[in-house]
């Protein structure tokens, strides 16, 4: 009896937590965001031609508006953007929705052939830089702070790691402050080795149709750590940092504070290898310590086809969690932080494993898309080789899909009742998340291999408030990247967030810290504590605006 009462009661509140409140509409073209992934796919099957691309969100022109960046491929096998098709892109938010292309006026186009972006304030000046992870030489983009920006790769020495006289193949790369020296150092992550028209002929297996070939064909290679010396100049640290040896292939890079000693530490999410967890040693050296923590394997102890990655809090219990996305029949893996002494996989107790299982995901984000506080999973979905329909029955293009923080340790797939525009299959591949129209819903912008890239503006009816905390750093860096953020609302609720720029695959993400506050009207209190160790209070903050903070 006892335990059908207890059934009976808990019933209404699992299904209100399953319902669904999170809705997208897709409104890229109507907004002028035209954009076309072109990786310049060949019959030679080259392996970057199916990972491409990457995105960013930033507010260049600090109008308020967050603007669009893409990076895009180039021709093959010059890898060189012979075409206007393979220019990068940055689009200008006028608001409302309106985008402008501004690349040329920018002078954003880019070189060679791209792959992830990541937005951070390397000097500290106010403006939002951009660094590109390529596949060939990476480049530095420096906001010159009047609408135009300066490639400054080779004055900063940020052109990529070398290994054996050959520039490694970077796909991501994320701004941190690893030393806490109040400037902003750069994490490469680095693929695999690779060389035009070389790739290995992998066939099905009646050797009819060649396919891009599985990563296990290519060796690793290891990861790159570049120190800010403060003087518009970085350091190659790899080595003394202790990370030189260690070797990946490194798709999404994230960060936060998995132990809460004050240094930022980094996931990796890996292709076809374990999964590495680099433990910042008090800004002096970092520890991989991914198998001792329980993050390297899945909870069948099996190394994944990790893509994208997350690394943010999603219990609401002060320390930061990993999520990741794979290919099918590996799920996408979740490891809950217990206390920053170790993470335990929880990805069927979760609800994530069924619907995983048959689902290829690329890019990735957690945000509260319904604002009820909780925050929630997108996944930009495709299958990874083109070949798959001709082998299988799964189609290669997959729709994207979005689960709902039940808020009581599970997640519900609510995909098919997130819109129409939301059921569109498509070969996705990069996602960011941000508030593109400041109206306290976070949206996602989507990009589509040989596609149009897709604008998924959030318009959930939840009725629920929300706050946005603008972090302006004095004595940490500019952008308050790594600053942690305790809210508890004005109903005694508690939840955490902090500031990145570096999410899912190849992405940077609105760096400003979003809450969704339900049905409360405001923040009792928020803390803030800056990389610097600062410790600052708010109080009494009214809900459903955008706060700006600077740190003192």
């Amino acid at each position: 009896m006892r335990v059908r009462s207890l059934a009976a009661a808990l019933a209404p509140l699992l299904m209100a937590a399953a319902e669904n409140t999170i809705r997208f509409e897709d409104v890229a073209v109507r907004a002028g965001l035209r954009f076309v992934t072109d990786s310049c796919p060949t019959s030679n099957k080259n392996q970057p031609e199916t990972m491409v691309s990457g995105l960013g969100l930033l507010d260049y022109d600090r109008d308020g508006d967050l603007d669009v960046y893409f990076t895009n491929g180039a021709a093959i096998p010059s890898l060189i953007k012979e075409e206007e098709k393979y220019k990068n892109r940055l689009f200008r938010n006028d608001g409302n929705l309106k985008f402008t292309d501004v690349t040329e006026a920018a002078g954003v186009a880019g070189a060679g052939y791209g792959m992830g972006v990541a937005v951070g304030d390397y000097d500290n000046d106010g403006w939002p830089d951009i660094y590109l992870a390529n596949v060939t030489a990476n480049q530095l983009f420096r906001n010159n702070g009047d609408g135009t920006f300066e490639d400054v790769t080779a004055k900063a020495g940020v052109a990529g790691g070398v290994l054996n006289e050959r520039k490694m193949w970077s796909v991501a790369a994320g701004w941190f402050d690893y030393n806490n020296d109040g400037w902003l150092d750069l994490f490469v992550s680095n693929y695999c080795v690779w060389e035009v028209n070389k790739d290995p002929y992998c066939t099905d297996p009646s050797r009819t149709y060649r396919g891009y070939c599985h990563p296990q064909h290519y060796k690793p290679l290891p990861h790159t750590l570049y120190r800010n010396d403060g003087n518009g100049k970085f350091t190659d640290v790899s080595e003394e940092m202790g990370l030189a040896r260690l070797y990946g292939k490194g798709m999404g890079v994230v960060f936060a504070d998995y132990n809460s000693d004050g240094f930022l530490d980094v996931f990796v999410a890996n292709d076809t290898m374990p999964n590495q967890l680099f433990r910042n040693a008090g800004g002096k050296k970092f520890e991989e310590v991914g198998f001792e923590l329980g993050v390297a394997y899945n909870e069948n102890a099996k190394a994944l086809s990790g893509m994208g990655a997350e690394f943010r809090d999603l219990n609401n219990d002060g320390t930061p969690d990993i999520w990741h996305t794979s290919v099918e029949h590996e799920t996408f893996p979740l490891y809950v932080n217990r206390n920053g002494r170790l993470f335990v996989g929880t990805t069927a107790k979760s609800g994530l494993a069924r619907p995983t299982y048959q689902m290829s995901g690329w890019s990735n984000g957690v945000a509260d898309f319904d604002n009820d506080g909780w925050k929630d999973l997108f996944v930009a979905r495709a299958n990874v080789l083109d070949t798959i329909e001709l082998l299988t029955r799964r189609r290669y293009p997959e729709p994207n899909s979005v689960f709902r923080n039940t808020g009581l340790g599970t997640f519900v797939e609510v995909s098919a009742s997130a819109g129409q525009d939301f059921q569109v299959e498509a070969a996705h591949r990069g996602a960011a998340f941000g508030d593109l129209d400041n109206d306290g819903r976070v949206d996602a912008i989507v990009t589509v291999l040989g596609g149009q890239a897709r604008l998924l503006r959030n318009v959930s009816q939840s009725g629920n408030h929300w706050l946005m905390l603008h972090l302006v750093g004095t004595k940490s860096n500019r952008m308050g990247i790594g600053a942690r953020v305790k809210l508890v609302d004005d109903k005694g609720r508690t939840q955490f967030n902090h500031a990145t720029t570096s999410t899912g695959y190849a992405a940077s993400s609105d760096h400003r810290v979003h809450f969704g506050l339900a049905d409360a009207g405001k923040a009792a209190e928020i803390e803030i504590l800056w990389p610097s160790g600062i410790r600052q209070l708010l109080r009494d903050v009214p809900a459903d605006q955008i706060v700006t903070v600077e740190e003192r």
